[in-house]
């Protein structure tokens, strides 16, 4: 069980600041007035470390109960700025828009295309072929992976089958906006996390057939 403990709020009132920040385009000075406004004196800097605490654990205990993907990936990158600089996301979804994994990667380089590979893979098991865009180091990486394993992952650049996954980026770039940037990468890695979750439990990607935001308070009490 995710542990609360120390905290000097209650856990309810933790959890309810953490989903509502990731899942709706809310600043932590917004909460910090909701909450106010329902008679809790919540700083929003510690709403910011609630999220950043939070919301990686709740990720992880939702891993244990995620529905395994369809064998047929999209993989593409989009941008997110930290500390006013753009770093890279790695992110795939299966033919269905059901997301596979995500990596915040400082470069766009083999090295963290393989980590994100492994990662994905390591998580889900091998698929059968991999839709990407014109990225020699993604077709590198994976004519690699084949080599190394002695695997056979068809690659397949087809920039009109990738539009499901560059559609989905839209959530995530839609949420991280308002935000307009993360202070460090190991708070944006955090609030990915989130973000990233709150979009499977969304998809129904959850073993459970309980709402997203009751699945998200689940995952935290048995997590």
């Amino acid at each position: 069980m995710i542990s609360f403990k120390g905290r000097h709020h209650k856990q309810d009132l933790i959890l309810q600041c953490v989903r509502w920040y990731v899942a709706y385009s809310l600043s932590y000075r917004d909460l910090e007035e909701l909450m106010q406004e329902r008679g809790y004196a919540v700083d929003h800097s510690t709403v910011q470390r609630w999220v950043v605490h939070y919301a990686p654990r709740i990720e992880k205990a939702f891993r244990q109960n995620k529905k395994q993907v369809g064998n047929r990936w999209r993989l593409d990158e989009t941008y997110i700025k930290i500390k006013g600089e753009w770093k890279y996301l790695y992110r795939a979804v299966d033919k269905q828009g059901h997301t596979v994994d995500f990596l915040l990667t400082a470069k766009r380089d083999k090295k963290a295309a393989r980590r994100f590979l492994n990662k994905a893979i390591g998580s889900n098991g091998k698929p059968s072929l991999i839709n990407i865009d014109k990225s020699g180091a993604n077709t590198a990486v994976i004519k690699q992976f084949n080599r190394d394993e002695n695997k056979r992952v068809k690659i397949r650049q087809c920039k009109y089958l990738n539009n499901i996954v560059e559609q989905d980026h839209r959530f995530i770039k839609r949420r991280t906006r308002p935000m307009l940037g993360f202070k460090s990468f190991w708070s944006a890695r955090a609030t990915l996390a989130g973000i990233e979750l709150w979009r499977m439990l969304k998809k129904g990607q959850n073993k459970s057939s309980l709402p997203a935001w009751a699945q998200f308070y689940e995952l935290a009490a048995t997590g």
